[in-house]
């Protein structure tokens, strides 16, 4: 799993754990127990099929590749208020999610290595909230379950976290939640104005910005400029179809031939950090309080005053 720099992938974990060695080695084994149990070095060559499936997890679960930074990082982005996790089972997105990690780490980053001359190890990550709703809440439990995946498996893989087309509803959640992140994560959270282009632009050329930067008021995650060709949500973009056709050709491979098996992989879910668990309960509560607020606010612009 280090890739050929044993040093730098120690060092994550140790910082993971604030230097504590005796913290790091227990997380580190807990790791490889966890990759071992799971088969994770054989998710690769396990394709969600058929592809109809698998593109409505792409149409549900927005995630992509918009391009590098000026520094030679992955630009991930993340359709935070608009994904739905509504068209397949848990496992399926949680399979996606390990694989897009697991080819980020084999093929994504030795290739920004090689190409810009120095060792990458990290990403920055966009975060679009447009379309964030109240309704979000159904779905915290899953997103704690991939937080908690990447927090005790894939610890420091990134950089920077920008926050963009932030409503209010994030503002306020927020607010509640930040006085209970580490410093470390505080430090590496950014919440931008607006659309977020210009400091953005600061970091990253425009080709490389997600599409949903790319223009004041933009308005939407699903907004296309240039059809699928802009959008590194969909199926699509190129980055999605060379993950996708890499995952069928391992499995090829190794089936030599036989059809490929369907079905998701099951994965067993690591139990959330008390932390994690807390600021779950704070977004939870938080969105609560809002949704009581909403009720409260259409219930008086439902009464009438004097007969009107």
């Amino acid at each position: 799993m280090h890739h050929g720099y044993p040093t730098e992938t120690l060092a994550r974990f140790l910082k993971a754990r604030d230097w504590d060695v005796q913290k790091a080695y227990k997380m580190l084994i807990d790791c490889l127990q966890w990759r071992i149990q799971n088969e994770i070095d054989n998710i690769l060559s396990k394709p969600i099929i058929p592809a109809d499936l698998y593109r409505a997890v792409r149409d549900s679960q927005l995630v992509g590749l918009s391009g590098y930074s000026k520094e030679g990082l992955p630009v991930i982005a993340i359709g935070v208020g608009l994904s739905t996790y509504d068209k397949a089972s848990v496992n399926y997105y949680v399979q996606s999610h390990i694989q897009m990690n697991e080819y980020r780490d084999r093929v994504v980053l030795p290739a920004a290595t090689q190409k810009y001359g120095k060792h990458i190890s990290t990403c920055l990550k966009v975060l679009d909230m447009t379309g964030l709703k109240l309704s979000a809440l159904n779905q915290i439990k899953l997103l704690t379950t991939i937080s908690t995946i990447d927090d005790l498996n894939y610890p420091e893989k990134t950089e920077t976290y920008y926050i963009v087309n932030a409503p209010y509803i994030f503002s306020a959640c927020w607010k509640a939640v930040k006085p209970l992140l580490q410093e470390r994560t505080k430090r590496k959270i950014q919440v931008l104005q607006g659309c977020g282009r210009d400091e953005l632009l600061k970091v990253m050329d425009y080709s490389s910005l997600p599409h949903f930067c790319r223009k004041e008021g933009s308005g939407s995650s699903r907004n296309r400029s240039n059809g699928t060709i802009d959008n590194c949500f969909s199926l699509d973009h190129s980055y999605h179809q060379q993950l996708y056709n890499y995952i069928r050709h391992q499995a090829n491979l190794i089936e030599s031939g036989r059809p490929i098996k369907q079905g998701s992989v099951h994965v067993e879910f690591p139990e959330p950090d008390p932390e994690d668990t807390k600021i779950a309960k704070t977004i939870e509560s938080e969105f609560q309080r809002l949704a009581d607020q909403n009720g409260i606010c259409n219930s008086l612009n439902g009464l009438k005053v004097n007969g009107d």
